[in-house]
């Protein structure tokens, strides 16, 4: 018998293909911001529906799968930190990862499946956190001066970006720690485990009758 919910509607294409997005290596925290703005100047109704997601934990050592800066076959990094975007129009939910071997972008629950796995198979230093933002708040937020890409002689451990420095969190011109760090007691937004992460933004199909 088919279902007689009404078909639900395309996802709108907020980004462009990956190829023409900004994009510098070993910037992903300026990468997604560029992607937000993307968004909100091509696409303003759907700022609202997008969330920045800093992938993180206490060691600073997040192991990823399926990343194109990854060896092997599995292709797994070690970073001390990682950075998405997530397009949640209704039920389905979307990752934007300008990193990752997978399409761009890729549907929740196959993005998680495939790049974190699950913490079972990892010592309890190696768990992943998430601290989550609306995009909108990291637009108006984020700084960063690039101090962190400097090495003590003064040059660059990768080149910057074309763009100009993103100085948008008032006089504070460099607040990336405070996105990275996974104490619930500071920064913006809000910070989950891995399975609290999956819970709130992964929601089961519903079947057709």
């Amino acid at each position: 018998m088919a279902s007689s919910e009404p078909k639900k509607a395309a996802l709108v294409a907020v980004l462009p293909a990956a190829a023409v997005c900004p994009y510098a290596s070993c910037y992903c925290e300026e990468n997604v911001w560029q992607l937000c703005q993307l968004v909100r100047q091509q696409h303003p109704s759907e700022l609202s529906r997008c969330h920045v997601v800093f992938v993180s934990n206490e060691a600073r050592m997040v192991p990823l799968w399926r990343q194109k800066a990854g060896r092997e076959e599995e292709k797994l990094v070690f970073w001390d930190y990682h950075v998405i975007l997530l397009y949640q129009p209704d039920e389905r939910c979307v990752v934007y990862d300008l990193d990752s071997q997978l399409p761009f972008p890729t549907y929740f629950h196959k993005y998680v499946t495939e790049t974190f796995r699950t913490d079972q198979i990892l010592k309890p230093a190696y768990y992943r956190y998430f601290r989550v933002l609306p995009a909108s708040v990291y637009l108006q937020t984020f700084s960063s001066d690039r101090s962190h890409m400097r090495r003590p002689d003064g040059s660059w451990s990768k080149p910057p970006p074309s763009w100009p420095l993103v100085q948008t969190g008032g006089p504070d011109k460099m607040n990336l720690d405070s996105f990275i760090s996974m104490d619930t007691r500071k920064g913006c937004g809000e910070v989950f485990s891995l399975t609290e992460f999956v819970k709130k933004f992964y929601k089961v199909p519903t079947s057709a009758n």
